[in-house]
């Protein structure tokens, strides 16, 4: 053919865009099409099969055998007229075909005696490709041979199908995650700026709470406690919605005073009471004292649930219960009431009061206002404790909300704390990186009565120029500063000025992943504001003995190790070298468990790495892994299981090299 013929398809502008909407041109291997490929070789038995596609000038082969070639021009395929036609174009034999029995390819080069091709139509009709059977002998193809033919162009079709919604989900993905990301960004500076006055006034009224105060103003400042708690409670609904939707938000389990917490609560909330409803707390006298759960939950839950009675119930009476629904040998099931005679809900409103942003009716919220989180989250943080919350209401006749919770038990013993000044770390100097000038009051406050020296800088570059003057043996860094933020500040520290100073990240931020950020940036540990003073000295005494620890060489007590190995030199070499290579590598193991809550991988690591540094009398460290086993056991890790990891990573880069000396 010594003249081509130049053929288009009537619709060949609307097939071309059709075709570059699946971005499949020039793109690499993929094995769905070259097992495609291989099957219409086996099938129709020859020994060139391929899947291409046609733009504007070239065959381009997304996958071939036979051929050797990756396209070739438009104007010389057999395929050019196949994408005219709506079913499979078969030559049997070129030699006898007039369009071409000259053709170069069949004369010569690829010596094309049999043809079978289907063309590749999109779901909207267009041809965008083919898929092709060719021999160099004359033949024909039969009705299985064919209908298998048309069932792996349809897959190929498929295939590019999946190709693009798979391209199009991961760009809709990218776009979640950019909206997540701001989610994020601005649940964090919301959270800042709202805990950080949070925070003052939390710390000023612990400070009120220390001074000598006469009975009525005692009662006054432990209202103003509980309050503030549950405000604090009430601020982290909205940063519980980011834990609940990742996945992220834990259940803490810890001994409490149950009936205590109850009464807390109810003599909170007593205040809010209309003149002309009563109010009511009645506990089981078969309820226990103590037990092992998550108290900050049950108080947001009650008081959402006991805050919501009271807020609709305008006359009458709310009664909370509590009622010990069964006693097993390791735990009681608990059963929580709160009833009330206000307004009720709708019976078409019922089966959706648990959603988000939900009220029973709009002018809910013009006349008693709220934003409809509550119940949601209720709901979520019961269902999170294994438990369900049920709902029975009739409008205009008042409301019934229950649920059961279970609680392990606790083998309670009282212990008595220690008064701050009973701490003795020595004489202290430490700098604080903080813009907030309240918290810089306060933190000074209670500092100084900790009994430590105190420097303010208001920025992290102030604090840099304080540190490079200054001798410190502790800073406590806020994260959220002008000119240079707490990252980039323990940045410049760690890689520029080389300083191993023990830092402590104080934040008002409360987001998934900050606590592990601040370690992975060589922060020391971390105490989230509002904070408690107690929770404030003994994040100062961690890290000042991290700092210690890196300073003494640890000794390595081989007593017990030698006493079992009875002289032999070659198993104890033995142990010290299989301590040196499983050690380092399961803590990296635990932390990862811990990061991911894998309670079964955590409780099976610690338990054997206890015993491991039982044998070279690592008492302190294996002390570290008993917590973290009981913490797996009960299900659950508390807010200084970081902490520890980050003490075990350390101390045993110490031990390593004590060994390894030993060798």
């Amino acid at each position: 053919m010594s003249n081509p013929e130049n053929i288009l398809p009537a619709n060949e502008s609307e097939r071309l865009a059709a075709l570059k909407r699946y971005n499949i041109l020039d793109t690499l291997p993929e094995h769905a099409f070259d097992d495609a490929t291989k099957l219409v070789a086996y099938i129709c038995d020859v020994p060139i099969a391929h899947i291409s596609f046609i733009d504007e000038t070239r065959q381009w082969f997304k996958s071939e055998i036979g051929i050797g070639a990756t396209e070739v021009p438009r104007e010389i395929t057999f395929c050019r007229y196949t994408i005219l036609d709506s079913k499979m174009v078969e030559i049997s034999d070129t030699y006898l075909n007039e369009r071409f029995k000259d053709d170069p390819n069949v004369v010569g080069g690829l010596k094309v005696r049999f043809y079978a091709g289907i063309p590749l139509t999109t779901p909207d009709g267009y041809n965008i490709g083919t898929i092709c059977a060719i021999d160099h002998v004359s033949k024909e193809l039969n009705k299985s041979q064919i209908n298998v033919l048309s069932i792996v162009a349809k897959h190929v079709i498929n295939q590019l199908e999946l190709r693009t919604k798979n391209l199009e989900l991961a760009a809709q993905k990218k776009i979640v995650q950019r909206a997540v990301l701001a989610k994020d960004n601005f649940l964090a500076n919301m959270s800042h700026e709202i805990r950080t006055p949070l925070n003052a006034i939390m710390g000023f009224t612990d400070l009120l709470a220390q001074t000598n105060l006469d009975a009525v103003q005692r009662d006054c400042v432990d209202s103003m406690q509980i309050a503030q708690e549950n405000l604090l409670l009430i601020v982290n609904d909205i940063l519980d919605l980011s834990k609940i939707e990742s996945g992220n938000l834990t259940i803490d389990a810890q001994p409490f005073h149950l009936k205590n917490t109850l009464k807390h609560i109810y003599d909170l909330l007593k205040v809010k009471v209309p003149q002309a409803v009563e109010f009511n707390l009645f506990l089981d006298a078969e309820m226990p004292e103590i037990v092992i759960g998550d108290q900050g939950r049950l108080n947001q839950i009650l008081v959402n649930l006991i805050g919501n009675a009271l807020k609709f119930t305008e006359e009458g009476e709310v009664t909370v219960s509590v009622k010990n629904m069964q006693e097993a040998a390791d735990n009681y099931s608990l059963k929580f009431t709160i009833k009330d005679t206000g307004i009720g809900i709708p019976e078409k409103k019922l089966e959706h009061i648990f959603e988000r942003f939900t009220q029973a009716e709009e002018s809910t919220t013009r006349r008693f206002g709220g934003t409809g989180l509550g119940l949601n989250i209720v709901k979520q943080l019961i269902e999170l404790q294994n438990g369900e919350i049920h709902v029975k209401s009739k409008q205009g006749r008042g409301s019934e909300f229950f649920f059961v919770l279970t609680y392990k038990k606790a083998d309670y013993v009282e212990t008595v704390q220690l008064p701050l000044s009973d701490y003795n770390l020595g004489k202290l100097k430490i700098l604080l990186c903080e813009d907030n000038f309240l918290n810089q009051k306060l933190v000074k406050n209670v500092i100084h009565k900790f009994g430590f020296e105190l420097d303010i800088a208001e920025n992290g570059e102030i604090g840099i120029d304080l540190l490079s003057k200054n001798n410190y043996d502790l800073i406590l860094m806020d994260l959220q500063m002008p000119v240079k933020d707490g990252y980039q500040t323990t940045q410049h520290i760690r890689n520029k000025m080389n300083l191993n100073i023990p830092i402590i990240a104080m934040t008002a931020h409360s987001l998934v992943g900050e606590q592990e950020r601040c370690y992975n940036e060589g922060m020391n540990a971390y105490v989230p504001k509002p904070f408690k003073q107690e929770a404030l000295l003994e994040a100062i005494k961690l890290a000042v003995s991290k700092n210690t620890s890196s300073v003494l060489k640890r000794k390595i007590d081989l007593s017990f190790l030698e006493e079992v190995s009875f002289g032999d030199l070659g198993f104890r070499q033995e142990m010290i070298d299989l301590f040196l290579e499983k050690i380092p590598h399961e803590i990296t193991l635990l932390g990862e468990a811990i990061h991911k809550n894998d309670i079964d991988t955590v409780r099976r690591l610690s338990h054997n790495m206890k015993s491991s540094l039982d044998i070279f009398m690592l008492k302190d460290l294996s002390n570290y892994v008993s917590i973290i086993e009981k913490e797996a056991i009960l299900g659950q890790f508390s807010a200084e299981t970081l902490d520890r990891i980050a003490i075990l990573h350390h101390e045993i880069v110490e031990v390593i090299s004590v060994l390894k000396e030993l060798r």
